[in-house]
C-alpha cells in the first residue's frame, strides 16, 4: 500500500483518539510517509486579541483608556498564549510519532476548521486526511457532525474517518462499487476504491468484501401502478436482464483484480496458504444502495468501508451524492472516502498562505 506519502492528521480535542494515532503511525511506516499534525482554532487571526482586549477590567485597556489588541496589548498576549498552548499540545502528540522515525511537523491554523483543513490540503499537496469521528448523534450515526461531513464533501484528497475504539487491524474491509464501463469518471472512481481496498486488505490480512448493489428503476411502479399493463412475467424478465447487466459490469471491473475474480461472482473465494488464507467475497445484491450497504456492513461486522463520495464532477462539489450521504449517516464503522479524478473543491484559497502562528511570530519580530 505505497500510495500515501503526505498525511494530514487532524488533532482536534473532540475527535482525536489513540486508535487514530496508531493507524496513522502504521500507515506512515508502511508508506514511508510524513505526517503533519494540524489543529484549528475557531477564530480568525486577531479575533481572540480583540475579544480578550475588550473584556472589562483589562489592564492594558484601563491604563490607556482604550481596548488594545495590538502587538503590545494584553489581548494580543493572550492570543499568543492560546496559540502557544495549541502548538505545545501538537508537539506533545507528535513526540511518540517522531520516536518511530517518522518525519513529523505541527501546524496551528485559525478560522473555520473544515475550510482551513481543505486549504491546507490544496497548499501543501496532502494526499490523505485522517480524522477521528466526532460523534454527536447518540450512537445512531457517525457523520451528523458538521465538520466531518463538510470535510467528506469538500476535501479533494481521500479522507479516512476513524471511529473511536477501532481495532489495531481491520478484520473486514468493504469496497462499495457501482461499475459502468461506459462512464469514465465512475470507472476511475471504482478503480481507486478497489486499489485502496485490495492493498489495505492485503497489508492487514483482512477479509475483503466487494459489494455492488443494483435494482430495476421503476420496479415498484411496474408492479403496483394502476396505469401500467406490464405482465408479471415481463417484469421478471426485465429484472433478470438488469441483474445480468450488473453482473457483467461487475465482472468487467474485477477483470483487473485477478486475485478476486472467480468463476462465480456471488460466492466466497479463498486464497491458498501462500497468501495467508485471506477470504475475498464478491456480493451482487438487489435493492437500494442507501439501505443495503449500511445493513450489510452492520450484519457482517465490517470495520472499514472504502467508497466514493461524489458521483459527478461537472460542477464544484458542494454536495456529496444523496446515496453516499445517506450511507454515511447510517454506518457505524470507519470510512475511507475518495473522490473521482478531476474533482474540484468549492473551497478557495485566501490571499495569504501563512499560518496564524507564522503571522503572529512575524508581527512580534517586526515590533521587537
Amino acid at each position: 500500500m505505497q500510495r500515501f506519502k503526505n498525511i494530514l492528521l487532524v488533532c482536534d480535542e473532540e475527535s482525536l483518539h489513540e486508535s487514530l494515532i496508531g493507524r496513522a503511525i502504521w500507515l506512515a511506516k508502511t508508506n514511508a510517509a510524513r505526517i503533519t499534525l494540524v489543529d484549528v482554532i475557531e477564530a480568525t487571526p486577531g479575533e481572540l486579541a480583540s475579544l480578550y482586549g475588550a473584556l472589562p477590567g483589562d489592564s492594558a485597556a484601563g491604563e490607556s483608556g482604550s481596548s488594545d489588541s495590538g502587538p503590545s496589548g494584553s489581548g494580543y498576549d493572550i492570543e499568543q498564549e492560546v496559540l502557544a498552548f495549541h502548538k505545545a499540545r501538537l508537539a506533545q502528540i507528535g513526540g511518540p510519532i517522531k520516536s518511530e522515525g517518522i518525519e513529523t511537523s505541527e501546524v496551528v491554523l485559525q478560522g473555520i476548521p473544515f475550510i482551513e483543513i481543505v486549504r491546507r490540503v490544496l497548499r501543501h499537496g496532502h494526499d490523505l486526511v485522517m480524522k477521528g469521528v466526532t460523534e454527536e448523534s447518540g450512537g445512531k450515526g457517525l457523520f451528523f457532525a458538521g465538520d466531518d461531513l463538510h470535510i467528506l464533501r469538500k476535501c479533494p484528497c481521500p479522507v479516512w474517518m476513524m471511529k473511536q475504539g477501532s481495532q489495531p487491524k481491520y478484520a473486514r474491509v468493504l469496497a462499495a462499487v457501482d461499475p459502468d464501463p461506459m462512464d469514465e469518471q465512475r470507472s476511475a472512481l471504482d478503480s481507486l476504491v478497489m486499489d485502496l481496498a485490495t492493498s489495505l486488505s492485503a497489508a492487514e490480512g483482512s477479509e475483503l468484501h466487494v459489494v455492488n448493489v443494483w435494482h430495476l428503476d421503476g420496479e415498484n411502479a411496474l408492479r403496483h401502478s394502476a396505469f401500467t399493463r406490464v405482465s408479471k412475467e415481463t417484469i421478471e424478465k426485465m429484472i433478470e436482464e438488469k441483474r445480468r447487466q450488473s453482473h457483467q459490469k461487475l465482472k468487467s471491473l474485477l477483470f483487473d483484480y485477478p486475485e478476486i475474480d472467480g468463476p462465480e461472482i456471488d460466492g466466497p473465494e479463498t486464497d491458498g496458504p501462500e497468501t495467508g488464507g485471506r477470504e475475498r467475497q464478491v456480493h451482487l445484491l438487489k435493492g437500494e444502495a442507501r439501505d443495503v450497504i449500511p445493513a450489510f456492513a452492520k450484519s457482517n461486522n465490517v470495520d472499514l468501508i472504502v467508497m466514493g463520495t461524489v458521483g459527478r464532477t461537472g460542477i464544484r462539489g458542494f454536495f456529496v451524492g444523496n446515496t453516499a450521504e445517506s450511507i454515511l449517516n447510517q454506518v457505524e464503522c470507519s470510512v475511507l472516502a475518495v473522490k473521482p479524478p478531476g474533482f474540484k473543491t468549492p473551497v478557495q484559497l485566501d490571499a495569504d498562505p501563512e499560518t496564524v502562528v507564522e503571522k503572529l511570530e512575524r508581527r512580534q519580530a517586526g515590533n521587537g
